[in-house]
């Protein structure tokens, strides 16, 4: 004799809340009866051909846009094939002389020093103007750091990073100048106007490193302010 088949799970459940007729309506119609959604899927490539090449063609096309986008380079790759560094045939200070004479004019244009309309400044007006300024070319000196050794080194900063200035020597030499507890000195020359006119004495100014380590274009946002460093 066949045995009764169980009774499903879901079913005795609902006759618990539910009478027999409204427990067994609610099976027939929420349970056996539900349909089943399902994602239609891909035809199989191997079973038509027409899918087969349209399938080919996407893939294809998948390939060609990775290839015309190629991945910006890692900073493990950049400092293996030296993306940042100068090489040494280029560490002449002949060579940026030009860039000098150019930074030259161009403090003397933000220093409003150009058009001959004054010929001194002070430092709370050109204080905001020096933090933001682009150093790229200006000839530094260091006046004073707690490591005596870099005192007296002197060049055209060829690169303003964030911690450090790299400058180009007259005898050919890269040296890297942390601006941490050390005072950079530059000059700004006035231009002659005439032939035979006497020419002012060159603006001097003296700069604190330590206000200077950020990124050149990040510095145009931060504030100026005088203050005293004990450490040095």
């Amino acid at each position: 004799m066949a045995s009764e088949p169980n009774e499903h799970i879901a079913e005795s459940l609902l006759k618990r809340a539910h009478s027999p007729e409204t427990a067994s309506t609610i099976f027939r119609e929420k349970v056996k009866q539900r349909p089943l959604l399902l994602r239609p899927t891909s035809p199989d490539p191997n079973l038509n051909a027409r899918s087969k090449r349209q399938y080919e063609r996407l893939q294809k096309a998948k390939k060609q846009c990775k290839s015309n986008k190629p991945k910006p380079l890692s900073a493990k790759q950049k400092r293996a094939l030296s993306v940042h560094e100068i090489p040494k045939e280029q560490q002449k200070y002949a060579i940026y002389e030009p860039l000098h004479r150019m930074w030259c004019g161009y403090m003397r244009e933000i220093l409003g020093l150009s058009e001959g309309k004054r010929n001194h400044v002070d430092a709370n007006s050109v204080g905001p103007v020096l933090v933001s300024a682009d150093y790229h070319g200006a000839l530094v000196e260091v006046v004073r750091s707690r490591c005596s050794s870099r005192v007296g080194g002197k060049g055209i900063v060829v690169k303003d990073t964030k911690f450090t200035f790299e400058i180009v020597t007259v005898k050919d030499e890269l040296k890297i100048m942390p601006k941490e507890h050390a005072v950079f000195r530059f000059e700004v020359p006035f231009e002659r106007k005439e032939e035979g006119s006497e020419v002012p004495k060159p603006l001097v100014f003296e700069i604190h490193g330590g206000q200077f380590e950020a990124r050149a274009p990040d510095r145009a946002n931060r504030n100026f302010r005088q203050h005293f460093d004990p450490d040095l």
